[in-house]
């Protein structure tokens, strides 16, 4: 049996944040900014005044380049049609989106949910790499931020500042080295610490080039010029359209729309057809309320299929040490005769 390779070490560099982070949820007796939080609404910011607010040090040009080119390559779809395209495309939204944002940035890394081996985590992270997200320090620190002032002053994506500041205007500001730089080190210690993890954020945009170029060799190998094309648009520009959207609508749209199962003092709600489109992480609501538990599906039909492939990973022996979600919180459900789930 091979050893295993956890964060144990990290744990002493990440006490501050996780202390931080764990404070937000009901179960320790506490929800976060109940002392300002009157209700679970308050009036939203316009879009523009967010804009001149937190562009105040400009536009990052190379991401808004980089998100607007993804935009216009996948504007390319209905010309690029094939079905080999189309298979390429939903493989790698499901690798790189449930694999490698759901399960690895989010579960894996930013609230450590599970453990796994290190070069398993390392791998994982690279995938999530490929979805055109950012690295995962950095990806990671701005995701804990948000945990720790969800939808209040230093939120980096709160809807209070309008929908199109939270869905993808936030993710434009200009930050200099030195910002970006505190940031990881702030809130994402752990990971900054980690020399792999630094060499995948030096070199994110690296290996995008190498996946479009492996695309467009085997589409030339498969069927040519064409094929090569077609599996370049489908699986690089249209993948990362509909992997950058889906997962810009739980900053967004799982914070204006849907169900609250807990209150937990910030606007964060459960909606279905985004848990459909983002492998179970539309279950906002639960996560917000228990942001360790690995399963975000509280209740029988709100199904997790994030969780059921770490569940599956546990069944490898790849996975160990996955949080529950607290017992607590299943009997509160059961009081309130809503069915928990059974995991």
């Amino acid at each position: 049996m091979p050893t295993r390779d956890t964060l144990a070490e990290d744990l002493g560099t990440v006490t501050t944040v996780t202390q931080t982070v764990d404070t937000l949820s009901p179960e320790n007796g506490n929800t976060p900014h109940q002392d300002v939080c009157a209700t679970d609404q308050e009036t939203p910011t316009e879009t523009s005044n967010a804009v001149s607010s937190h562009f105040a040090s400009g536009v990052d040009w190379p991401t808004a380049g980089w998100i607007v080119g993804i935009h216009v390559g996948a504007l390319a779809a209905p010309w690029t049609f094939t079905w080999t395209g189309l298979g390429i495309m939903l493989a790698l939204y499901w690798l790189t989106g449930c694999v490698g944002i759901c399960l690895g940035y989010h579960r894996l890394l930013s609230h450590q949910s599970f453990e796994t081996y290190k070069p398993l985590r390392w791998l994982i992270a690279w995938i999530g790499g490929l979805a055109g997200e950012g690295s995962a320090i950095h990806w990671v620190a701005n995701h804990r931020t948000h945990h720790a002032k969800s939808d209040h002053a230093g939120d980096p994506h709160s809807p209070r500042e309008g929908f199109l500041w939270s869905h993808m205007l936030w993710c434009m500001q200009r930050m200099t080295s030195d910002q970006r730089r505190k940031l990881h080190h702030r809130w994402a210690p752990d990971l900054a610490r980690d020399p792999v993890l630094r060499f995948l954020d030096r070199t994110f945009l690296l290996w995008q080039f190498v996946l479009g170029v492996s695309l467009a060799g085997a589409g030339y190998l498969i069927g040519g010029g064409g094929m090569a094309l077609s599996l370049v648009i489908w699986g690089m520009f249209v993948r990362m359209v509909i992997v950058l959207h889906t997962t810009w609508c739980i900053n967004s749209v799982t914070h204006l729309w849907g169900y609250k199962t807990y209150k937990n003092g910030d606007d964060s709600k459960n909606l279905w057809w985004v848990a459909l489109f983002t492998f179970g992480e539309g279950w906002h609501n639960n996560h917000h309320a228990y942001q360790k538990a690995a399963n975000y599906g509280h209740r029988w039909w709100e199904i997790d299929t994030t969780y059921l492939v770490i569940r599956l990973m546990q069944i490898c022996k790849l996975a160990w040490n996955i949080a529950p979600i607290p017992a607590k919180a299943l009997e509160a459900l059961q009081k309130r005769k809503l069915r928990p789930s059974e995991h």
